[in-house]
């Protein structure tokens, strides 16, 4: 069983381990909203580098009100024109994240920068998508809950509440995979971007219900990519588009 997340475009490393035969899981964060390394990505194809330099300074540093204050001034009076240009980089990268898993079966949910429901539309009939559910895999019992932590309101985000009910309803499995990271600050630290994304409710479910192992994504340069919280073993398994690695499980 192979494990990626954070893909962010790079969909031609995932062609290459989707046509591994392997089963496969996609934890998320399939779209490339912007690399904060180059930056490049579908925010600099909207708003040009040097406006996404300066958003990504005001996020980096946790200044998450100045970056929407400069967001909203630079859509201001063509909100339609760049929904509508996002719109069609959206569907053109969906086109090639599903033309990648094509015929692999994979088990995909999605990320804060996922447009979930887009990306359902988009995968053929033989990739599951998942919002949230538990799945027999391998001879495996296996939990995948999508969605990312609350931030910037968008799409792909998931509250606290509505992450704890999803979780809940899972009931005990022996894998629990997700986009986010446990509310552990080794985990959920990005040493490079600098603010910590966690999860309460991820935590509290690995207290409560033990599960052998957590995988999950979101953090590309985490402190620690492997923790153990009581007897689950938590692992990052990658920024995949950094890597082009999956994680084999096992």
């Amino acid at each position: 069983m192979l494990l990626v997340s954070d893909v962010h475009g790079a969909f031609d490393s995932l062609a290459r381990v989707a046509a591994s035969g392997e089963t496969l899981l996609v934890l998320g964060d399939l779209l490339n909203f912007v690399d904060y390394r180059t930056m490049e990505g579908m925010l600099t194809e909207v708003a040009g580098k040097e406006f996404v330099t300066r958003l990504a300074g005001l996020r980096t540093r946790g200044d998450q009100s100045g970056a929407r204050d400069l967001w909203a001034r630079f859509s201001e009076g063509r909100e339609a024109e760049v929904r509508e240009r996002y719109d069609r980089l959206t569907r053109d990268a969906y086109r090639r994240a599903a033309a990648a898993l094509a015929g692999s079966g994979a088990y995909v949910t999605y990320g804060n920068v996922d447009r979930p429901d887009v990306l359902q539309e988009m995968l053929s009939t033989d990739v599951t998508f998942v919002e949230a559910g538990a799945f027999e895999i391998e001879g495996v019992s296996v939990g995948i809950v999508g969605g990312g932590v609350p931030s910037l309101g968008v799409s792909g985000e998931v509250g606290h509440d509505a992450m704890a009910a999803r979780l809940g309803a899972l009931g005990p499995v022996e894998m629990l995979c997700t986009h986010v990271a446990p509310a552990v600050s080794p985990l959920s630290s990005d040493v490079i971007g600098g603010r910590p994304k966690q999860s309460v409710p991820v935590l509290e479910y690995l207290r409560e219900h033990r599960p052998r192992w957590h995988y999950f994504g979101d953090i590309h340069q985490p402190q620690a990519t492997t923790w153990r919280v009581g007897e689950t073993v938590c692992r990052n398994v990658g920024y995949f588009r950094a890597t082009g690695r999956p994680v084999r499980h096992g």
